[in-house]
């Protein structure tokens, strides 16, 4: 499996914005020049392991958190993400979005099933 490195950058550019930190301090912090860090946020080049050791310390996030579209195993985090997701919406939009989330369920378990009666 390959890295999503947009992914990754755009990760990066939210859990930066929830730090209420600017590209170009984030980049002075992670001693990154503002251009790369741009790069990182619109994943057009590859970081290094050191790169985002660094960039979760100084956003008090874990590798998981950038990392987590990359990660066949990442249950936690999309459900902390799904949190998240519903902890801003009030009852009504969480209802609607419950039903959302039952139908696109269903429906994935559905087709999986005619998927392998045609295989």
């Amino acid at each position: 499996m390959e890295l999503d490195y947009k992914s990754i950058g755009k990760r990066v550019k939210i859990a930066r914005i929830r730090a209420e930190l600017t590209q170009e301090k984030l980049a002075e912090m992670a001693e990154l020049s503002p251009t790369h860090l741009s790069n990182v946020e619109t994943g057009t080049t590859r970081v290094s392991l050191q790169t985002m050791v660094n960039l979760a310390n100084i956003l008090g996030v874990t590798a998981d958190d950038l990392l987590c579209d990359s990660i066949l195993h990442a249950r936690p985090q999309m459900e902390k993400d799904i949190a998240d997701l519903l902890g801003d919406c009030d009852d009504r939009e969480i209802r609607i979005l419950r039903d959302i989330m039952q139908a696109a369920k269903e429906s994935l378990r559905r087709d999986a099933a005619l998927w392998k009666t045609t295989e």
